[in-house]
């Protein structure tokens, strides 16, 4: 009798996870073609300023617009760039932009959503204290 119940809950879980796993969407190879191959990556300061590489790293040579807005929308920067594989840099003058949340849109005809990077800049004093126990 205990064999027939273990089998029928055995068929039972079996039988959620076929229908689970039928209805889930499979990855695939068009998901990637949706997305821009590029990424932002912080290099450090340079002359006490941030500088940013955006590092583009398609396969085919594209066109690409690259928008910088601050946190009301008005356009600071807006270049296009034709290519396939590719690096920009950004160096920040934070003197005149304070404390601004910035947003990198990078779009393209090729793609369907652009990505959006935002920049927020937040300055802090931070001290340590360690206290050792010498022998």
């Amino acid at each position: 009798m205990k064999t027939v119940k273990i089998s029928a809950r055995l068929l039972a879980i079996a039988l959620v996870a076929s229908f689970t796993m039928a209805f889930a969407s499979p990855a695939s190879a068009n998901d990637d073609k949706k997305l821009i191959p590029v990424e932002m990556k912080y290099a450090g300061n340079m002359k006490d300023q941030p500088l940013f590489h955006l590092v583009f790293t398609g396969t085919e040579e594209r066109e690409f617009t690259i928008c910088i807005r601050d946190e009301n929308g008005n356009t600071l920067y807006r270049e296009i760039v034709k290519g396939a594989s590719f690096t920009r840099r950004f160096l920040l003058n934070t003197d005149e932009l304070g404390d601004t949340e910035l947003k990198f849109e990078i779009s393209s005809k090729s793609y369907e959503k652009p990505v959006v990077f935002e920049i927020n800049r937040e300055s802090r004093l931070v001290e340590s204290l360690v206290v050792n126990k010498v022998k």
